[in-house]
């Protein structure tokens, strides 16, 4: 909570710094700012800030005016702030905020292209830091219906928006079958543990490595599965099975290493594994808790569980 204060306090003062008028060294034109709206004074509780400042975020920008596209320092700044209040804010908040905004770009084909791509990169890319999954959800649901694009310009999104609806947080995640080196074969969910952590990986992929390393070093990882309150089931989803034997020695003995011998995960993509490795925390139900998270999430939810 106090948190969000720090962010709104910053925000303003980042937007009121940048509606002074810089003159360039050229004309007398003053370059492009964001200009925030200001939250009434009544309002003081910081989830209902936030909530505000989402519903109202947009409200004095000009999405006709696309000499914003070429001022990344100015509109990426400003969306990067936006993508980090709706962690502040309800999911219905953030969807309505999100397909309100993307009704407005719009206005302009090339301001809509524009966001749409940008709302992509900071999303759904998966080197991103800000990415969101849920809100990249809104943003598909607006485009597969959007009289803007076209039937053949709705495939990509329409599948994107697919995929993200699979093994949702909250939502049971899909069975499968894996495969061990000895080729027995075992069912996601005849795996019993009050908390499961799916580790899709490949042996020659050096960040796979660096989270191998670090779940290994890991005292509460370590803490967890000693107790039996964590299992780890890495998977292999790919077809080259001498690279995946040749590893088989270098991994973890406590955890159920495996591979898709159907390759089933991959081909029909039963798992949205957009990037290698992927992390997901499910509990004894199965029901996800955390979709392609980062170790570090995984690490701070584990934690929470034991205060």
């Amino acid at each position: 909570m106090k948190y969000l204060y720090v962010l709104l306090l910053t925000l303003t003062v980042n937007a009121c710094s940048g509606q002074r008028n810089q003159k360039t060294e050229e004309s007398n034109v003053a370059p492009p700012t964001f200009e925030m709206v200001s939250v009434p004074t009544l309002i003081t509780d910081p989830v209902e800030r936030a909530e505000y400042l989402v519903k109202h975020y947009w409200d004095k920008f000009d999405f006709k005016d696309t000499t914003y596209i070429h001022e990344p320092q100015v509109t990426e700044q400003a969306l990067s702030n936006y993508i980090d209040l709706m962690n502040y804010v309800s999911p219905a908040a953030m969807s309505s905020s999100v397909k309100a905004m993307m009704k407005q770009t719009e206005q302009d084909s090339a301001m809509f292209q524009y966001f749409s791509e940008m709302m992509e990169k900071y999303l759904y890319d998966p080197n991103s830091p800000l990415r969101n999954e849920e809100m990249y959800i809104a943003v598909l649901e607006y485009l597969t219906e959007s009289s803007s694009l076209s039937d053949v310009e709705k495939i990509r999104p329409a599948h994107l928006l697919e995929l993200a609806l699979k093994n949702r947080i909250g939502t049971p995640a899909t069975d499968f079958t894996y495969t061990l080196a000895n080729g027995q074969t075992g069912k996601l969910y005849n795996i019993k543990a009050d908390y499961l952590l799916l580790f899709f990986y490949n042996p020659d992929c050096h960040a796979c490595q660096e989270i191998t390393r670090q779940m290994e070093s890991s005292f509460l990882i370590n803490e967890f599965s000693k107790s039996n309150k964590l299992k780890i089931l890495a998977v292999y989803p790919d077809e080259d099975l001498d690279a995946w034997k040749e590893h088989v020695s270098v991994m973890p003995k406590d955890w159920i290493n495996s591979y898709d011998k159907s390759v089933s995960l991959k081909n029909d993509e039963i798992y949205d594994l957009k990037a290698i490795p992927t992390l997901y925390l499910l509990n004894k139900e199965k029901k996800v808790l955390l979709k392609d998270a980062t170790f570090q999430q995984i690490e701070n939810y584990l934690s929470q569980t034991t205060n």
